[in-house]
C-alpha cells in the first residue's frame, strides 16, 4: 500500500519501512535513501516537506503525554497541546533571569502555556497575549487585576477574555518593551527553530510586535514544550520564521547559542490570499505604519 505523508505531498512507495515507528531523525534518513528529501551536511532541503513529517512524528509522540482539548479534541493541527509536566516547565522558566528581570511579557495563546499565564498573575506581572488565531487582535492583563483565589481561571483562554482588556496596536506602542516572549510548538530543533501548527501565527505576532517598536533583538523568546517535542535535525529557515533562545521543558532548559532572528517586519507581499489578509489587526498595523494595502 502507498502512504501519502499527509499535507505535504509526499509519497512513500510500498516498500519503505514504516515511518511510524522510527524515530523522526531515522525517518527523515530512510526519505533520503529513498530519494523523497535530499541532506547536504546534515540539512535537510526539501524543509517544508521534513517539516510536516516533523509534525506528524512529534503528534504521535504527544499523544502519548499530551491532553485533549475541550474543542479540538486530538486535532493538533488546531491547537498547541498541553502535556504532563507543564507546570515543572513553567516553574523551571520563572528561576531564569529572563522572567525575573522582564517587567512586561507576551504569551502565546497556547494550552501549554497556561501554567505560565497563572504563573505570571501569581507574580504580578503584565503580560500581552494574541486572542485565538489573532481574530480579535491582542489582549493585555495588567498585573494586580485578577481577584485571589482566579487566578487558575483567569490564566485559561476563557478567563482571559473575563479580565484581560482588548488593546490596539497604537496603546501596545505606549506599554514598553516587551522583554520575554513565550510561546509552544508542536517541535523544535536544538538550533531553536519551531515547528508549530503550520499557521505561523507566532512568527506575525513578534513581527508585530517588532514593527510597534516593543520587540528588539534583546528581547527573548522562550518555548515551553515537552521532551518529546525536541527534534535532532537541522532544518533551513523560511524567511519568515522566528527562532528561540531557550527551550524549556519539565526536566531541563537548553540555551540556543544563535537563533534565527526573523525579518522583524511583516513580510507584506505574502500577506495576499492567506487567513491574515482578512484580520482586522493586519490591517490596523498597515494603517499605522503607512503600509499601501
Amino acid at each position: 500500500m502507498e502512504l501519502r505523508n499527509r499535507g505535504s505531498g509526499v509519497r512513500i512507495p510500498p516498500a519503505a519501512p514504516n515511518l511510524t515507528k522510527l524515530p523522526v531523525t531515522d525517518s527523515v534518513l530512510v526519505l533520503n535513501q529513498l530519494g523523497i528529501l535530499r541532506l547536504r551536511w546534515g540539512q535537510v532541503t526539501d524543509d517544508q516537506n521534513v517539516q510536516n513529517l516533523v509534525r506528524e512524528k512529534v503528534w504521535t509522540e504527544l499523544r502519548k503525554v499530551g491532553r485533549p482539548d475541550s474543542r479540538f479534541h486530538w486535532d493538533f493541527s488546531s491547537f498547541i497541546a498541553d502535556f504532563e509536566g507543564s507546570e515543572e516547565a513553567a516553574l523551571r522558566l520563572t528561576q531564569l533571569d529572563a522572567w525575573k528581570q522582564s517587567s512586561l511579557f507576551f504569551i502565546a495563546p497556547d494550552n501549554s502555556t497556561e501554567p505560565v499565564r497563572r504563573k505570571a498573575i501569581e507574580e504580578g506581572k503584565s503580560f500581552l497575549m494574541t486572542t485565538y488565531g489573532i481574530r480579535r487582535g491582542f489582549l493585555l492583563l495588567r498585573a494586580g487585576v485578577v481577584p485571589k483565589g482566579d487566578e487558575r481561571y483567569a490564566a485559561t483562554l476563557d478567563g482571559m477574555d473575563r479580565y484581560a482588556t482588548p488593546v490596539s496596536l497604537s496603546e501596545i506602542k505606549t506599554l514598553g518593551m516587551v522583554g520575554l516572549l513565550v510561546t509552544g510548538g508542536s517541535g523544535v530543533t536544538r538550533t531553536g527553530l519551531r515547528v508549530g501548527k503550520g499557521h505561523g501565527f507566532f512568527d506575525v505576532e513578534c513581527a508585530i510586535l517588532s514593527e510597534l517598536g516593543v520587540m528588539s533583538d534583546q528581547s527573548v523568546i522562550a518555548d515551553i514544550v515537552h521532551d518529546c517535542q525536541i527534534v535532532n535535525l537541522v532544518v533551513e529557515p523560511t524567511p519568515n520564521d522566528v527562532g528561540v533562545h531557550l527551550i524549556v521543558t519539565p526536566t531541563q532548559t537548553l540555551e540556543v547559542a544563535s537563533p534565527v532572528k526573523g525579518p522583524g517586519r511583516i513580510l507584506w507581499e505574502l500577506i495576499p490570499g492567506t487567513e491574515f489578509d482578512e484580520m482586522e489587526t493586519i490591517h490596523e498595523l498597515a494603517r499605522l505604519t503607512g503600509h499601501t494595502e
